[in-house]
């Protein structure tokens, strides 16, 4: 074969490169600081496994069902029945933005939008 000690070498320097992003990242892994939920405070309207996974398209389905067909009243799966309103159901209990929400955002570098027409409670006014 001709020049397999290049095409072997090179191969090496590819699978080096390709791979150098994993070997950096392998010991800077930091574990995510776990959001602060007011204590004393009633349930949630859903499992915290379920709003993990499905919070933001539990806020959107609200967004959309109270602007477009005015229901305002969401029944969870334990049949408890809430308002759909991110600052008077969800900031009653996830008060401080800064320790439940950012924490889980800033971690998965994700940058929702709810807070470009919603403030936080103390704010100028709350929608």
């Amino acid at each position: 074969m001709y020049d397999s000690k290049k095409v072997i070498i090179g191969l090496i320097i590819f699978v080096a490169l390709v791979s150098l992003p994993f070997w950096i990242g392998l010991g800077n892994h930091k574990p995510m600081a776990e959001p602060v939920v007011k204590k004393g405070v009633g349930q949630c309207v859903e499992s915290k496994e379920f709003m993990r996974a499905n919070h933001m398209q539990l806020l959107d389905e609200w967004r959309n069902d109270v602007v477009r067909r005015s229901d305002t009243v969401y029944t969870s799966s334990t049949g408890q029945k809430f308002e759909k309103s991110l600052t008077k159901t969800c900031l009653d209990c996830h008060s401080n933005k800064e320790e439940f929400c950012d924490r889980c955002h800033d971690y998965l570098d994700v940058k929702p939008y709810c807070w470009n027409c919603h403030l936080t409670k103390g704010g100028d006014s709350d929608v």
